[in-house]
């Protein structure tokens, strides 16, 4: 018994070999962290990404002289999909011509187009976005760009899946107003 005894506390007291088991434990953990980080990088890397290209959109049509019509819209959507490359169904774009009524204190919408999966907004939306639209004069006129990405990480480390949205306004430069070609 005291033979047992004493090869028990031989190998309890042993330390050879310690590395190789702690190099074992830690290798999955520091790979895990790393990947995360990368994820995380890479998800910061997107939303930018994503809002630079909201603002490049929002820029080109504050620019229009003449009205814009579905043509356009799907341009501007194949313009989304290459500056953040993705491919089209993982992108949608709304574009909404919004004036401010100064008399009434109210934000209305003159049109509203969109392209994807989201919806066109109403009279009532835009009454919603007061807090996220600017101080404007009366009967001044923005336009709003929103940008919709799918977004799937990288790795599967704890991020999930999710949408990147962006609100983008600009005044119209050349014109008084950006106007849709009713079809």
């Amino acid at each position: 018994m005291k033979r047992l005894i004493a090869t028990l506390q031989s190998f309890r007291d042993d330390e050879r070999g310690s590395l190789a088991v702690e190099t074992v434990l830690i290798i999955p953990v520091l790979f895990w962290a790393y990947l995360s980080m990368f994820a995380i990088f890479d998800a910061y890397r997107q939303h930018s990404i994503n809002q630079k290209a909201a603002y490049t959109i929002g820029d080109i049509i504050s620019r229009e002289t003449t009205p814009l019509d579905n043509d356009y819209l799907n341009g501007t959507r194949d313009i989304l999909a290459y500056l953040t490359a993705n491919t089209e169904s993982d992108v949608a774009v709304r574009v909404t011509s919004v004036k401010y009524d100064g008399n009434n204190d109210v934000y209305k919408r003159d049109w509203s187009q969109a392209k994807g999966w989201k919806p066109a907004l109403s009279n009532s939306d835009v009454g919603k976005l007061k807090d996220l639209l600017p101080v404007m004069p009366h009967n001044e006129r923005v336009m709003v760009v929103e940008t919709f990405v799918k977004y799937d990480p990288p790795f599967a480390t704890g991020l999930q899946d999710r949408e990147i949205e962006n609100f983008v306004f600009t005044r119209p430069r050349y014109a008084p107003r950006v106007l849709w070609l009713s079809q």
